[in-house]
């Protein structure tokens, strides 16, 4: 007889938090400054989604100028951090829809519930700060970007964050998030499933290019989704 699934682990904004997109625009914003671009937010998300944010400056310039410039992106980068800190202390942040619901019926079905990040830590922790969100009691886990040495798709957060709690096989785990390198991230690990969510960085058919298990639309469909996944699990 096979375990159930042990750990979902969400991405944060656009997945679980919902921030009106500042953090991007606060980049496209950095780049655009320092560089004397005219970037939109759409280019910005395209390439940057979901990754830490200084690597996410040096993709963007890779790709939309083909520029590798990491003197120029260090500036950048200097800049959005700057920015951001005063743009969150004037903006609302809410919980994604369902996110607070599906995090009480995990803990009810014995699910950890972990938090991960392509943020620094100062910037997630800032961020659960404004939504008055605990780490161990809305959520048993929080891993980030500064947590690691390699970032997303590689699948040390993920592995910190099974560490953490001694889950030895990844096929006890789920993850779930906005952006293609949420999935990438989620397949490299190994977990049992990779699920895409439509609520944040990348639509549905951006997120189907990365071949995740599922693209849901509302985090409450993952809970049978979870639930046909333990069933099969259990099955001799």
């Amino acid at each position: 007889m096979s375990e159930s699934i042990k750990m979902v682990v969400f991405d944060m904004a656009g997945t679980t938090v919902n921030e009106n997109n500042i953090v991007y625009k606060t980049l496209r914003e950095a780049i655009n400054i320092v560089g004397g671009y005219e970037l939109t937010l759409a280019e910005v998300m395209q390439h940057g989604a979901g990754k830490e944010k200084l690597q996410a400056i040096k993709t963007v310039l890779k790709n939309s100028f083909d520029l590798v410039d990491g003197e120029l992106a260090e500036k950048m980068f200097a800049l959005f951090l700057e920015e951001l800190e005063q743009a969150y202390e004037v903006m609302e942040i809410y919980p994604n829809t369902h996110a607070e619901e599906l995090f009480a019926i995990l803990k009810e079905k014995n699910i950890l519930r972990v938090l991960n990040t392509g943020y620094d830590r100062k910037t997630a922790e800032s961020l659960l700060e404004k939504l008055n969100w605990q780490v161990g009691k809305d959520v048993d886990a929080l891993i980030t970007a500064s947590d690691v040495s390699r970032n997303r798709p590689y699948p040390d957060m993920i592995n910190l964050a099974m560490q953490k709690f001694e889950i030895v096989d990844p096929s006890f785990v789920v993850k779930i998030g906005d952006s293609i390198i949420d999935i990438q991230e989620g397949q490299q690990a190994g977990c049992a499933l990779s699920i895409g969510i439509t609520t944040g960085a990348h639509d549905l058919t951006q997120l189907n290019s990365a071949y995740p298990d599922y693209v849901i639309d509302d985090l409450l469909e993952i809970v049978p989704i979870l639930e046909k996944k333990n069933m099969v699990n259990t099955v001799v």
